[in-house]
């Protein structure tokens, strides 16, 4: 028994030593590679590569299955990324708990979607950044549905949806969400009337991997938009609305000077549409730091101090 409590306290003690060597291992689980867990840390592919094998001959196990074209964890790699992950990303954001008393500082690499992220671009320059001078922002503004661990996002906001694999997601609002058509496209196409004539109406859709979104009621019924273009930017989708492509199915902030000013007609303006969700994710098992909770309770309250209150339904 001595000896055996000898060896698990020199064996802790090795392990407690490699915490390089264990970033690395979890960053290469994320990104998929050594080469792509390198760019991250800022390191080379070799450096990555022997930490996780002397991991290996300290726990004598195989961690990864290593080929030329592929690295796939083992189920005693999955394990153990599963157990060291939370401690090494909670051991990162320990800093975080004395910053409530002092100024937040840090980086932070934020996913927004296009429009939102317009949106809250102005305030986020004017009065975010001057009041927490000392925290950095990398933001990619992009509808495209980003993978939060494997790119290195520390959070990532999304309009809709659940939270996919390996993610936990706080709903900060629900948007309300609009249909809308330029003069031009009325004077060509005329304006519907009634819900069902819009099926008839051709539509610049917004569409992920060839699925068009369905316009959703407030009732429960569902459209599915015809049209022959289909775009996956909100920006995109706006513009082309505004050059009379089609009508445009739309979170309403994003374009409500264009109709204010005349720019797009509302569409069935007192009929309620099902408001999304706006949604921030960030990977299972890390607690956000103080700097991303002060971020994304700004992002929040931007966004509901823009959000009108829902119209009212008329059947």
């Amino acid at each position: 028994m001595p000896e055996e409590r000898e060896t698990l306290r020199v064996g802790t003690q090795g392990l407690l030593g490699e915490t390089p060597a264990l970033i690395a291992f979890v960053r290469t689980v994320e990104a998929g590679s050594f080469s792509a867990a390198a760019r991250s840390l800022g390191t080379t592919p070799s450096f990555v590569s022997r930490s996780v094998t002397r991991l290996e001959r300290m726990l004598a196990v195989n961690l990864v299955h290593r080929s030329t074209r592929l690295l796939a964890v083992t189920p005693e790699g999955e394990a153990f990324y599963r157990r060291i992950m939370p401690l090494l990303r909670e051991l990162g954001n320990a800093g975080d708990t004395v910053q409530h008393h002092g100024k937040p500082a840090g980086h932070l690499r934020v996913s927004l979607p296009s429009e939102i992220g317009r949106l809250i671009l102005r305030q986020l320059v004017t009065d975010f950044m001057p009041k927490y001078p000392e925290i950095s922002f990398d933001i990619s503004t992009t509808d495209r549905a980003v993978d939060v661990v494997r790119e290195n996002y520390d959070v990532a906001y999304r309009v809709g949806g659940v939270a996919p694999a390996g993610l936990t997601g706080r709903t900060l609002t629900h948007l309300d969400m609009t249909i809308v058509v330029s003069p031009a496209f009325v004077r060509r196409h005329g304006r519907p009337r009634t819900i069902s004539q819009l099926e008839g109406v051709p539509f610049v859709r917004y569409a992920v991997e060839g699925r068009p979104y369905p316009i959703r009621f407030s009732d429960g019924r569902r459209v599915l938009p015809n049209g022959g273009l289909d775009l996956d930017s909100a920006t995109a989708i706006r513009d082309a609305a505004l050059n009379g492509a089609g009508a445009a199915y739309l979170i309403r902030r994003i374009v409500e000077d264009d109709i204010g000013c005349g720019a797009l007609i509302e569409l069935f303006p007192y009929v309620e549409l099902e408001t999304a969700p706006l949604q921030a994710f960030h990977p299972y098992g890390r607690s956000a730091s103080f700097r991303l909770q002060l971020f994304t309770d700004f992002v929040a309250s931007v966004v509901k101090a823009n959000r009108q209150a829902p119209a009212n339904s008329q059947t």
